[in-house]
């Protein structure tokens, strides 16, 4: 890194044009593809520069847009350089997000590396998904709110416990082995759960909504008379009863003629 670009992140702390820099600069490191542990310091020195609160909560909200943006271009990009690249990709940004505090994007990320691992990587000591990453995953989910990944999270946590994989061969083990299953499927029905009860209070509040919405459309299809003072509709019953009285005794004149 050149020494004025350190500069314009480490000491320039005091002003939007220091934000920017900062941010300017992370975002020609992602453009020129560089996805690595520099990229992710320059990131968080960029996220901790500005002299206020509102600075700051403003240089978030940027890095989050910024990372969002990229993100789509890098994973389209890296498709056509193999699986490798995809799962760079994807454990760079999953990082990069959680730096900026973007949950629902890092979750995201970590769920698509978990796929293509499992998928292309079933084979592979070193890379593929073990029930404890499953299941850590699963928590986090809940954790924020999405049950429904959490519910297959814990799913998959499942599938990768057993012996073939864990290697639990005494009484011992397979104890701790029946406690990992009883935690993990206790996670995955809360998940169900919650994820029902979501799913419930969603359909319930859209069924409010249409009903007032249906209650709107029929008072304006039949609005309210506007009140009139007590005097008035005195005045017009007299003129209604006078007006009654005069059509009947004209009626009744015909009638003799």
């Amino acid at each position: 890194m050149a020494a004025e670009q350190e500069e314009a992140i480490a000491g320039k702390r005091d002003g939007s044009g220091a934000i920017s820099d900062a941010l300017s600069l992370f975002a020609s490191r992602l453009s020129r593809r560089r996805f690595g542990e520099e990229e992710l310091r320059v990131l968080e020195a960029a996220l901790s520069a500005g002299g206020d609160v509102a600075a700051l909560l403003a240089t978030r909200s940027e890095a989050r847009r910024l990372l969002r943006e990229r993100a789509a271009e890098a994973f389209a990009a890296a498709v056509e350089e193999g699986d490798g690249a995809r799962l760079a990709v994807a454990d760079f940004f999953a990082r990069a997000f959680a730096l900026a505090g973007d949950v629902e994007s890092c979750l995201a990320m970590r769920y698509e590396a978990l796929v293509l691992r499992e998928a292309k990587y079933s084979h592979d000591i070193h890379l593929r998904v073990s029930h404890e990453e499953w299941s850590t995953f699963a928590k986090d989910s809940l954790d924020n709110g999405f049950y429904a990944i959490a519910s297959k999270a814990s799913a998959n946590a499942l599938v990768h416990i057993h012996p073939s994989r864990l290697g639990y061969l005494d009484s011992t083990n397979s104890i701790l082995k029946k406690d990992k299953i009883d935690d993990i499927r206790g996670l995955q029905n809360l998940a169900k759960l919650l994820s029902a009860q979501h799913s419930v209070q969603t359909q319930s509040a859209e069924y409010m909504k249409r009903k007032a919405s249906g209650v709107n459309e029929k008072c304006d299809l039949h609005p309210t008379k506007p009140k009139l003072p007590g005097s008035v509709m005195f005045r017009l019953g007299i003129r209604t009863r006078n007006a009654q009285k005069l059509l009947h005794s004209r009626k009744r004149n015909l009638e003799e003629v």
